[in-house]
């Protein structure tokens, strides 16, 4: 049974996974505190609020503290952009240069070489002129 579990998570699929997992959750941390101590004091600074974080307001004694919000939901788009441009755009490029042109199709037809016709490449005939066709004739 440990075998079997060991085997599991040995797997390449599943350490990769992980070291994913690991390292986005670093990610958004930095780019969380990056938010918090860099961006949301700069936006302050212009808007004339001291601290961004701080911004609420009442609804009938009822606090709604939507400055938290506003910086997580600056995070997730910094996290989100970061993730298009040095993830999602490379490995799209990388897929479409590996991945290789079909092969053209071999012909099915040839002309005939009098009236210029579409004729199926096995034809001994030209099936409009009657003109007889050599098989070495391509289209």
């Amino acid at each position: 049974m440990l075998s079997g579990f060991r085997q599991f998570i040995l797997r390449g699929n599943v350490v990769d996974m992980a070291v994913g997992v690991v390292i986005g959750a670093a990610f958004a941390t930095v780019v969380t505190a990056f938010t918090k101590d860099l961006l949301t004091p700069l936006i302050a600074a212009i808007v004339g609020k001291p601290d961004f974080s701080a911004i609420s307001f009442t609804i009938h004694g009822s606090l709604f503290p939507i400055g938290d919000f506003i910086n997580a939901a600056v995070s997730f788009l910094l996290v989100a952009v970061a993730v298009y441009f040095f993830v999602v755009t490379p490995i799209n490029a990388l897929v479409s240069r590996m991945r290789k042109a079909p092969a053209p199709a071999d012909p099915t037809t040839k002309k005939c070489p009098e009236c210029k016709m579409e004729v199926p490449i096995d034809a001994r005939r030209c099936a409009h002129c009657t003109s007889p066709l050599s098989s070495a004739q391509a289209a």
